[in-house]
């Protein structure tokens, strides 16, 4: 199966607007595993969530498909960046004491990842698919961002964007599986902030091919008349979704 490159063409915004997970979600992962000597991070993308692995594991290795995505990544100590398939990882067998894919297990053969999971991880590793789906801001911005992103992006979202919107609950998940807290990534942005967030939106691509720049820039004009003082920082959220469970 290839994999889906939507993202090596702006691998540089992906590195400066994708938002930062929490620790408390970190806090919580290693809280479950009996060792934290090894993580993998599937999909790592440009590394937001690798980075902060390795404030509780001794070693992270961090995957992805794409090379430009993995050119881009933030540097760190204890972390190892690979241009790797998250179904062919290169760890040794029973290596690994946590798996994480964030916001990546949309686009993986699930079949083939989790036979790579079942080889890598170590008897009670932890596997962990974290997404999160539409923003939640504030009363004066949120129904424009929704609207742009249901019914002018909307048409041009990939197939795999229902599973990230139905928090990967219609996903198989053949593992003992726990019910993770409530967690949410918030950030507090400016428009543009948030504008260069909206550009790494796969389906904008797609808006972009069919209908050329104008609609993103209508809706980025509409968005910062609506936000006021450019510099005003606005609380945005991200409530993620879980699927969390031990081998």
């Amino acid at each position: 199966m290839s994999f889906k490159d939507h993202f090596s063409t702006r691998s540089g915004d992906y590195a400066a607007y994708r938002p930062t997970y929490p620790h408390a979600l970190v806090d919580y992962l290693a809280g479950l595993c009996p060792q934290t000597d090894l993580a993998l991070d599937a999909g790592c993308g440009t590394g937001q969530l690798s980075v902060l692995l390795a404030d509780r594991f001794e070693r992270v290795i961090a995957t992805d498909a794409s090379a430009p995505q993995i050119e881009k990544a933030q540097a760190h100590d204890r972390v190892e960046y690979r241009v790797a398939k998250a179904e062919r990882s290169g760890l040794a067998a029973a290596s690994a004491d946590l798996i994480t894919a964030g916001q990546a297990a949309h686009w993986f053969d699930l079949d083939a990842f989790y036979a790579e999971v079942r080889r890598v991880g170590k008897s009670g590793a932890v596997l962990a698919l974290i997404t999160y789906g539409v923003i939640e801001a504030d009363a004066d911005i949120d129904p424009l961002v929704r609207h742009f992103y249901k019914n002018v992006v909307g048409p041009y979202w990939p197939p795999e964007r229902r599973h990230v919107e139905e928090g990967y609950r219609s996903f198989a998940f053949p593992f003992a599986e726990w019910t993770a807290p409530p967690l949410a990534i918030e950030v507090r942005w400016r428009g543009s902030d948030l504008l260069g967030y909206v550009e790494t939106w796969s389906a904008v691509r797609g808006l972009e091919t069919a209908q050329g720049r104008q609609p993103v820039e209508e809706f980025g004009r509409e968005l910062l008349a609506l936000w006021g003082e450019p510099e005003r920082r606005r609380l945005i959220r991200f409530p993620l979704s879980l699927r969390v469970g031990r081998l």
